[in-house]
């Protein structure tokens, strides 16, 4: 578990859905993979309004019927909503989709227009109501980060859930070290480049040394950062419980050694990456 600044805690490794729920003949599996996840501990789950039109939280809300108590639930309002009305009315829909009285956290999926002081304000409003626990953000880089800061109430912000992996290590340069400094948990979207590091022979070997998998290596590399969680996608069971097990690999200095050769850290700053 990762501690949130609010004392709470969240799961260090959880279940992404972007892209789950679009397609019919897919349901079923996508549905076992997240019941499987739950069963496994996984029980953070992410979601968003933008991922299918709110297909993705309908999925959502009917894969966690009877089960909502032992979800983590993480919700996205899109910038184009993120006014001081528009987040109420859009995270009330979201509720509506997923069949639940609240939202255990809520982002703001990416910068948008409207002001940060009216997202906040919203926000604020939405945790008075009881219809979300926390707030935060998602991809939002240092110079972002320090503005929310800035604004009334930003100190707030829960967590910066952000595009981290081995091939994306720009954030540990100056985004982490702040984040950490002030207490706020990253949150790693696709940990494995949505399975592009799979074929990477380096993280292969090493996959094979330990008897693991190339996407268990990956994912077990982001875990072992200082407060950083994940949320690997899975639309099937097997996928899923290959995660599970990412959290029982321990990656030796050796290991390391090698995949920094392979994925060298950033040594300069860099522009906060999105997919």
């Amino acid at each position: 578990m990762i501690e949130l600044p609010s004392g709470q805690t969240m799961p260090v490794l959880g279940q992404g859905t972007w892209y789950l729920g679009e397609r019919p003949a897919r349901r079923r599996d996508e549905i076992a993979a997240l019941h499987t996840g739950l069963d496994l501990g996984l029980t953070m789950i992410d979601t968003a309004e933008m991922y299918g039109d709110g297909a993705s939280e309908e999925l959502v809300g009917e894969a966690i019927t009877g089960r909502r108590a032992d979800v983590f639930l993480v919700d996205k309002v899109l910038p184009s909503n993120a006014s001081r009305r528009g987040t109420v009315q859009a995270c009330r829909r979201s509720l509506q989709r997923l069949g639940v009285d609240h939202i255990d956290l809520y982002l703001l999926h990416w910068r948008g227009s409207h002001p940060l002081a009216e997202t906040i304000e919203a926000f604020a409003e939405l945790v008075d109501a009881g219809d979300i626990g926390q707030w935060g953000v998602s991809n939002f880089d240092l110079s972002d980060m320090t503005e929310l800061f800035e604004a009334a109430g930003g100190q707030d912000c829960a967590t910066n859930q952000i595009l981290y992996n081995l091939t994306r290590r720009g954030p540990e340069y100056d985004l982490l070290p702040w984040l950490r400094e002030h207490g706020i948990p990253a949150m790693a979207y696709s940990p494995i480049e949505q399975g592009r590091l799979l074929g990477h022979s380096q993280i292969a070997e090493i996959a094979a040394r330990h008897r693991a998998t190339p996407a268990q290596v990956a994912l077990a590399w982001v875990l072992r950062q200082e407060m950083v969680g994940a949320i690997p996608r899975s639309s099937n069971p097997e996928h899923t419980r290959e995660n599970a097990e990412a959290r029982n690999l321990q990656l030796t200095e050796e290991d390391v050694a090698a995949l920094d050769t392979a994925f060298p850290p950033p040594t300069g700053p860099q522009p906060l990456e999105i997919l």
